[in-house]
């Protein structure tokens, strides 16, 4: 993968960089070894600091507010957890070659969750329920609310509606318009009328890591938030399989209406990088088109 990534403010976040900041700002760590780690997020980067720490710097202005509220927030959270998530160990201030703040963690053994390095779907879906179960019992005082920091996630659909109807009526042709827009007001009908509970935000592949063919740490807490846990719910059909689909539901103790908002979160996100990624990205678009039909079937089969 490339070792370089260039934010929206242009300066080049690399190798070379962050072993500059390393050495200008936590001079105890000088001499590790930095090197980009081989699967990489949008929002940040992050490269590993000798074997035993990773460094993660937002890409873009947007995601920078999230360094303060992972420092904050993560260390509460952790305790009361069955699974580890980051622990944060230093936080890095702006500088002149890198504009925003920045982070130091505790390295987390494990790999990204792919089907492959999965050993069973359904205790794989039931540990990540009960994962989210567990943060849900937490206690939110004083918790981030939804807002900018995590683009609105566990606030009302509502912020996304103008945004999706125009993208169901771009892709009409595409995809069963219709099906997409009945899946859609099913979502907004099913408001949220529940007391606010801290979720993670982007419960995605790419943040669930697998050791030994079993989940075994939740990662990336940039979208958390403290509201409406619906949004956690994409990762039904975006990643799962039929059985795990099932599983996750039976053990997540979420009700009919908040299966409804997660399925308008997934079809949210879907349906604009369809609309972004339909003739410039083909395989984007192909993922994006699986994860709409699969929510238009559940939609169908258990709306």
């Amino acid at each position: 993968m490339s070792s370089k990534k260039t934010h929206a403010d242009g300066a080049h976040i690399d190798a070379a960089l962050v072993g500059r900041l390393v050495a200008a700002q936590f001079p105890r760590w000088v001499g590790l070894s930095v090197r980009p780690v081989e699967h990489d997020g949008w929002d940040n980067t992050t490269f590993r600091l000798g074997e035993k720490m990773s460094v993660r710097l937002p890409s873009a202005a947007p995601y920078a507010p999230q360094v303060e509220k992972e420092h904050r927030w993560l260390p509460r959270l952790a305790p009361l957890l069955p699974l580890p998530i980051p622990a944060p160990l230093a936080k890095g201030v702006p500088s002149d070659d890198y504009p925003f703040p920045w982070s130091v963690y505790r390295w987390l053994e494990g790999e990204p969750a792919t089907v492959g390095r999965i050993d069973d779907t359904g205790e794989f879906a039931t540990a990540l329920a009960d994962f989210l179960a567990a943060l849900y019992r937490i206690d939110p005082a004083d918790g981030p609310p939804p807002g900018p920091h995590n683009f609105f996630r566990g606030g009302p659909l509502t912020v996304y509606d103008a945004e999706t109807r125009r993208a169901i009526s771009a892709l009409d042709g595409e995809i069963e318009a219709g099906a997409a827009g009945a899946v859609w007001e099913a979502a907004l009908t099913a408001a949220w009328h529940g007391p606010p509970v801290p979720f993670h935000g982007d419960v995605a592949a790419g943040n669930l890591l697998v050791r030994d063919g079993r989940l075994s740490a939740v990662i990336d807490f940039g979208t958390s938030g403290v509201g409406d846990p619906s949004c956690d719910l994409a990762i039904a059909w975006t990643f799962l399989d039929d059985g795990g689909r099932e599983a996750f539901r039976g053990a997540i103790g979420l009700d009919d209406a908040a299966w409804a908002r997660g399925r308008g979160w997934s079809l949210w996100k879907a349906l604009i990088m369809l609309a972004d990624n339909a003739g410039t990205n083909p395989p984007e678009a192909e993922t994006s088109r699986r994860v709409i039909d699969r929510v238009l079937a559940d939609h169908k089969c258990c709306g």
